[in-house]
């Protein structure tokens, strides 16, 4: 525990306000996912079901999307909830809109060789051509879902 509040003091301070957004917005989500329907929570955001190219991006917006998504993995590993991917995807959306970036979040299924073919799905977002959160495994998910923020 001391550990953890050692790393937290040792964040400058915009880190530290980041972390807290971060921490405070998946929960929210979190918190909207098991209590409001899905098509609600989209209802705001651009659905495309073919491939779109990600808005094009200025270097400094690159940056900031970095960052909020650095602040997001942090804040999702000490989370009491469970952080999952979907959760960090509209967490990436909500945070990235109220900053005026723009982005998109995608949503994938694959067969679970592991568990009698059931299926696993996954959400991913990404802000030019950077995959923001949940990278890791995403190129092995067909992409069923595309919802857009900003410019389109």
């Amino acid at each position: 525990m001391l550990s953890k509040i050692q790393k937290f003091i040792a964040l400058s301070r915009e880190e530290k306000k980041l972390f807290i957004e971060a921490y405070m917005t998946l929960g929210i989500m979190r918190a909207a996912i098991l209590t409001v329907s899905f098509k609600r929570l989209t209802r705001t955001l651009h659905h495309h079901t073919n491939p779109i190219k990600p808005p094009v991006l200025t270097d400094h917006q690159i940056r900031v999307a970095s960052v909020v998504g650095l602040a997001i993995h942090r804040a999702a590993a000490y989370t009491p909830w469970k952080s999952s991917c979907l959760v960090q995807a509209l967490t990436v959306q909500r945070m990235l809109q109220k900053r005026g970036i723009p982005g998109i979040f995608h949503l994938g299924v694959m067969k679970d060789k592991t568990t009698d073919d059931q299926i696993k799905a996954h959400a991913w977002s990404q802000c030019g051509e950077n995959i923001i959160t949940g990278a890791n495994g995403s190129e092995k998910f067909t992409v069923i879902s595309i919802f857009g923020w900003g410019r389109e």
